[in-house]
């Protein structure tokens, strides 16, 4: 596995580099070609960020833990990503080929609570009429229900259907239809 180590408002040591590709590493073992690891260390607000992406095959893994210690940051980052792999494997090979991943990951422990059955279950379904509007608009909107996204037809883009969201990091976004047609 390749690493890419980057730092915000911060410096890491050596030995949390190393920390990191030992934990990181172990998932390794779960693709079958070579995976690239990006990894940020950053503080934020006292507490320390760990965003770990993998790429592997075309798909990326990710995941961001905010804790008080770096590397419980990193052990719930990677924890997470296995996770991430172990519950859409399936999903996985199905799209890429027989074998993609070469193991399961297990899991020290899960949770109880935790139903395979249940994970895409849909338990509410709504309907509403789209309207068209500005993005300014729908973000209003959104922020009048209390939502964190809300679907309009954006204006400002002859209609196209479009998605504003409220960021983790702050701010908004847009999503909108490039109006090409999917084969």
């Amino acid at each position: 596995m390749k690493f890419t180590f980057a730092e915000k408002k911060m410096d890491s040591s050596e030995e949390l580099r190393a920390y990191s590709i030992k934990k990181i590493g172990k998932l390794d073992r779960l693709f079958k070609n070579e995976a690239e690891a990006f990894v940020t260390f950053s503080i934020e607000r006292g507490r320390f960020l760990a965003e770990i992406t993998i790429h592997s095959n075309g798909l990326y893994y990710r995941a961001s833990e905010l804790t008080n210690d770096m590397y419980a940051s990193v052990d719930s980052g990677v924890a997470a990503i296995e996770r991430q792999i172990r519950r859409n494997k399936s999903r996985l090979e199905k799209k890429l080929r027989e074998g993609a991943l070469e193991r399961d990951a297990v899991p020290a422990f899960v949770p109880a609570d935790e139903d395979e059955s249940d994970e895409f279950k849909i338990v509410r379904t709504k309907r509403f009429s789209i309207k068209p509007m500005s993005p300014e608009e729908a973000i209003l909107q959104m922020n009048l229900l209390g939502h964190q996204f809300f679907v309009f037809k954006n204006t400002d883009e002859d209609e196209a259907v479009s998605v504003v969201y409220k960021r983790n990091a702050g701010g908004y976004g847009l999503i909108s239809d490039d109006g090409l047609d999917a084969e």
